[in-house]
């Protein structure tokens, strides 16, 4: 497995394999990775005959008061969980190489993103949409992966690919998941012993409004009740937002009459901002 910084050095390596015929998967990340994005890689290594793994924390997909410069950094570990699931090339840029002093185009989308996480983070998206394009331009894979507990990130990845005609597939993979329910993720690292213990609502929250769904339920404002009842339970959380929508346009519903997305984000003593959700299809 190597590691590059240098975007020729990633483009001279994925035309060699496709020369070879080969197929070549991705897993874009933002490292300090975790069984989560393992098993995003392993799935991109079963499925694809080469996988590159990108690591880059993003600066255009923070806003002014986020997390950028405390964000869990570690590229050794990195490499580890990088080999343990069958990645062949890491690419590692810098900055400077991502984004030149003069940059000045950006890729920004409309509707997907007004709601759920693009209306307390609104430049958010436009970060993601950017990086992930450019990426993609760089790595020209045949198949990127991306989990689903991001959700709007993928239907939004999967419309940007739609739109735009980029001649890759966009596959999502199931939520990774500790033993007590929590979705696995790199900010559960700032969590102390007693955060983590408090974090664990989250799942117990959308388990309520799922059960309650599932015995008949429709009317959502009911379901968000549960949910929001259920989180604000917890001394240390703090709701930013309780939603269920429409999958195909991300606006509330008021009736569960379709498929849904059920989705939270949840600040966890106003110190980790912890995301879940679960799709329910009628």
């Amino acid at each position: 497995m190597r590691i590059v910084g240098k975007i020729n050095d990633v483009r001279n390596q994925v035309k060699e394999w496709k020369k070879q015929g080969l197929t070549v998967g991705f897993v874009p990340t933002m490292g300090y990775l975790h069984e989560g994005h393992e098993s995003l890689i392993k799935k991109a290594s079963e499925e694809n005959d080469k996988v590159v793994v990108s690591i880059f924390v993003n600066p255009l997909q923070f806003g002014p008061k986020e997390d950028l410069a405390t964000y869990p950094r570690d590229l050794e570990r990195d490499k580890k969980i990088c080999e343990v699931g069958g990645a062949d090339l890491i690419f590692h840029p810098s900055d400077d190489v991502m984004y030149h002093d003069d940059f000045s185009t950006v890729v920004k989308m409309s509707g997907l993103t007004d709601n759920l996480c693009g209306k307390s983070r609104p430049t958010h998206f436009l970060g993601v949409c950017t990086v992930v394009n450019k990426l993609f331009n760089i790595v020209h894979p045949d198949r990127a992966y991306f989990g689903e507990k991001d959700a709007q990130q993928l239907f939004i990845i999967k419309r940007m690919v739609r739109d735009l005609n980029i001649d890759v597939e966009v596959i999502g993979c199931p939520i990774i998941r500790e033993e007590d329910g929590l979705a696995k993720s790199s900010r559960n690292t700032y969590l102390s012993e007693k955060e983590r213990e408090s974090a664990v609502i989250l799942n117990k929250a959308l388990k309520k409004g799922k059960d309650l769904i599932e015995k008949g339920e429709r009317k959502a404002q009911a379901v968000l009740n549960i949910i929001k009842e259920t989180i604000e339970s917890e001394p240390l959380a703090k709701i930013d937002y309780v939603s269920i929508v429409d999958t195909d346009s991300l606006q509330d519903v008021d009736t569960i009459d379709k498929s849904v997305l059920v989705a939270i984000a949840v600040y966890i003593n106003n110190k980790a901002r912890l995301i879940d959700n679960f799709v329910y299809e009628i």
